[in-house]
């Protein structure tokens, strides 16, 4: 079985490669579904209350994730202190999930945004990225988001570079032009991986 990662920087298109993937009947892990379900673990919220004591991040006794953002996208320290109790318990599932697939799957697709950051290079065998221009992101993230270009900007500024991702991944799928030019560009890959 294949296992393959796909990444890219915020606003980059990462979510719809993998809403493509799926429809062509691949199976594919979104990370930050992972994350968002953890956040709702007893076991891990206690952990993330207790490592954030002194700050509001609760919203009706559960964690909240706008709340939450706020305090990591601003702060380096603490971003790293959250990702010190997420990524560990991502990577087993994700390791879960590949167990899960062995036997019935020839290639399976993970999404990870922080891939690189994570330093989660060694879980797969092939990783994509996906590569949209900071500018194009830019204008995504503020109309996604609802960002102004400030915050936008510093969402940017806390990934690495892309162009420090390309040479580490396998293939490359840009994502500044059409959804046609994109589809063409999966369909393409897909055809190289199966």
């Amino acid at each position: 079985m294949l296992k393959i990662g796909i990444t890219g920087n915020i606003a980059a298109g990462k979510s719809t490669v993998e809403e493509l993937l799926i429809e062509k009947g691949f199976k594919v892990l979104d990370a930050d579904d992972l994350a968002h379900d953890l956040l709702r673990e007893k076991s891990v919220k206690a952990k993330i209350v207790d490592a954030f004591a002194g700050y509001d991040i609760l919203e009706e006794g559960e964690l909240s994730r706008p709340k939450l953002g706020k305090i990591i996208f601003t702060n380096k320290d603490d971003r790293q202190l959250l990702e010190s109790i997420l990524h560990p318990l991502i990577k087993e599932e994700i390791r879960q999930f590949f167990s899960a697939s062995e036997k019935r799957e020839e290639v399976v697709f993970v999404s990870v945004p922080m891939l690189f950051e994570a330093k989660f290079e060694d879980v797969f065998d092939k990783i994509i990225l996906v590569y949209a221009d900071d500018e194009i992101r830019i204008q995504r993230l503020i109309a996604r988001n609802d960002l102004n270009e400030e915050m936008a900007q510093n969402r940017l500024d806390i990934q690495m570079s892309q162009d420090k991702k390309k040479p580490l991944s396998a293939y490359i799928i840009f994502n500044n032009e059409s959804i046609d030019d994109l589809i063409l560009q999966v369909d393409d890959l897909v055809e190289k991986l199966v």
